[in-house]
């Protein structure tokens, strides 16, 4: 459990210190309101309700697909998705066969398709 909440902070503290940044953003709880573009709203939107009923591998794989072009409002909106998952808790994870550790991976992956791999490095050197 104490791992678990380890994992949990660590991620938090990524996904703000990303936000500041590369969008000059410093806000511990990340809301949709970061986002300036009607669609990445809807698309966070749209990842939150997959993630509510339990779809949280065919949300992840819609952030891949988003995240394709690149676009840095893209990756604010995937941002926003992974910091909404990890407010969830460890029990509802488990109950849609999800980890924190799936968590990190899958921002691990999503920071290192913008080329910033060696920040999430910073992070997760004692994993």
């Amino acid at each position: 459990m104490f791992e678990q909440d380890y994992i949990m902070r660590v991620i938090k503290e990524m996904i703000r210190t990303i936000l500041k940044l590369l969008f000059n953003v410093d806000t511990d709880t990340p809301t949709e309101e970061l986002l300036t573009k009607i669609e990445q709203r809807e698309n966070l939107d749209y990842l939150i309700d997959l993630v509510d009923n339990g779809n949280i591998n065919e949300a992840e794989n819609k952030i891949y697909e988003l995240v394709s072009d690149k676009d840095m409002e893209t990756l604010k909106t995937a941002l926003l998705f992974y910091s909404y998952l990890n407010d969830k808790t460890d029990d509802f994870l488990r109950e849609n066969n999800f980890s924190r550790e799936e968590i990190k991976d899958g921002l691990k992956g999503l920071i290192s398709k913008y080329g910033l791999g060696n920040l999430t490095d910073i992070f997760l050197t004692k994993f």
